[in-house]
C-alpha cells in the first residue's frame, strides 16, 4: 500500500511522531514533551497527529510504547514511565482521531522496522537487543513478532545473570540489564573508582569534582578518549553482553542478533569483544553455527518507523 501512516514513539520524556511512507522513509516529524496524566498525554498525541495530518494525507496511526501492551495491541497494561494503567488507548485515540490506531511495545516496533527496512532483513529467527538505560528486547520468527501469551515477551533485560547481584528496580537482583546497559556502565565505573581511589584518570577527576554526575554517555565518551576506567567499564559490558547473548541463544537458537539502542549506537567499542565472549560461552560451541551479530541500522527512528509500518499492515488487513 502506498498510503502514508503516522508512527509515534511514546517515550517517558518526549513524544516523537513521524509520517512514514511505504519504503520506511520518515518524511515529516513533530516532537513534544511527554505529559504526565493520561488525558494530557492523549491530548498531546492528538495534537501531533492533527499537525501532521494538516500537511499529509495519513491513513492510520501506530504507537510504540515502552510498556506492557495487550496481546490484541489495543491497550496498555502498564508502562513504568507513562501514566497509562490498564488503559484502552487504541479505542480512545481512534474515537478522537477518526483513524485506525494500533499499539506495539517499543522494542517490538524497532525490531519490526529493522526486519522490514534494516539490519534484520533476511533473518529466520531474529533477536533484537536494544541497550539503553536498560535493555529492551524482541523476537521475530519467520517474519512474525513473538509477543508471548500476555503480550510481554521477551523480557530479556530481567533474566537473572548474577545470583544476589546488583539490585534492580524490577524487584530482583542480578538482572542482565544491571550489567549491560547505560546504567550498568555507570555502576561499573563507580565500582572501579571505589576499588582504587588513587586513580587520577579524567573520569576519576570528574567524579571527584561532581559526584553523581556520571552518565552512560559520558563513560562511553571517556572510553573513546582512552580513559582506562571507562575502557574497563566498557570491556565489562562486552563480557556481560556476550554471556547474555549466549544464554539467549541457548533458548531461542537465533541465526541473527541485532544490537541497537542508545548504548548500542556505540557498538564499535565493544561488539567484537562481545562476539568473542558469546562464542566461548555458547553451548556446543564449535559444533553449531553461532548467530550473526549485527548493529541496528535505523537508529532513534526505528520505533516510530516500525509502529507506522505495523499500522499500515493492519490497515491492509482491513
Amino acid at each position: 500500500m502506498s498510503v502514508l501512516t503516522v508512527g509515534i514513539d511514546v517515550g517517558g520524556t518526549n513524544i516523537r511522531a513521524g509520517v512514514v511512507d511505504v519504503e520506511g522513509q520518515v518524511i515529516d516529524t513533530v516532537e513534544a514533551p511527554t505529559p504526565s496524566s493520561p488525558r494530557a498525554l492523549e491530548d498531546g498525541l492528538h495534537r501531533a497527529v492533527a499537525e501532521l495530518s494538516l500537511r499529509h494525507p495519513v491513513a492510520a496511526v501506530g504507537l510504540a510504547v515502552a510498556g506492557f501492551v495487550t496481546p490484541d495491541r489495543a491497550g496498555v497494561r502498564f508502562a513504568p514511565h507513562l501514566p497509562w494503567r490498564d488503559a484502552p488507548v487504541a479505542a480512545r485515540m481512534h474515537q478522537r482521531l477518526g483513524l485506525p490506531v494500533v499499539l506495539e511495545h517499543d522494542a517490538n516496533a524497532a525490531a519490526w522496522a529493522e526486519h522490514r527496512f534494516g539490519a534484520a532483513r533476511g533473518g529466520h529467527v531474529v533477536v533484537m537487543v536494544a541497550i539503553g538505560t536498560g535493555i529492551g528486547a524482541a523476537l521475530l520468527v519467520d517474519g512474525r513478532l513473538y509477543r508471548g501469551a500476555h503480550g510481554v515477551a521477551p523480557e530479556l533485560g530481567h533474566l537473572r545473570m548474577v545470583p544476589d547481584g546488583r539490585s534492580c528496580p524490577c524487584g530482583k537482583r542480578g538482572c542482565f540489564e544491571r550489567y549491560c546497559s547505560g546504567t550498568a556502565l555507570v555502576a561499573t565505573a563507580l565500582e572501579l573508582l571505589a576499588a582504587d581511589p588513587s586513580r587520577s584518570t579524567l573520569l576519576a577527576k570528574e567524579h571527584a569534582a561532581e559526584p553523581g554526575s556520571l552518565t552512560g554517555r559520558r563513560v562511553v565518551g571517556a572510553a573513546r578518549d582512552g580513559d582506562p576506567v571507562a575502557q574497563a567499564a566498557v570491556a565489562d559490558l562486552a563480557l556481560w553482553l556476550g554471556r547474555g547473548l549466549a544464554l539467549v541463544s541457548d533458548v531461542y537458537d537465533p541465526d541473527l542478533v541485532v544490537v541497537g539502542g542508545g548504548v548500542g549506537g556505540s557498538a564499535p567499542l565493544f561488539l567484537d569483544e562481545a562476539r568473542e565472549h558469546y562464542v566461548r560461552r555458547l553451548t556446543g560451541a564449535g559444533h553449531r553455527p553461532p548467530a550473526r551479530i549485527r548493529t541496528a541500522q535505523l537508529g532513534a527512528a526505528a520505533g516510530l518507523v516500525g509502529a507506522a509500518d505495523l499500522a499500515r499492515a493492519e490497515l491492509a488487513r482491513g
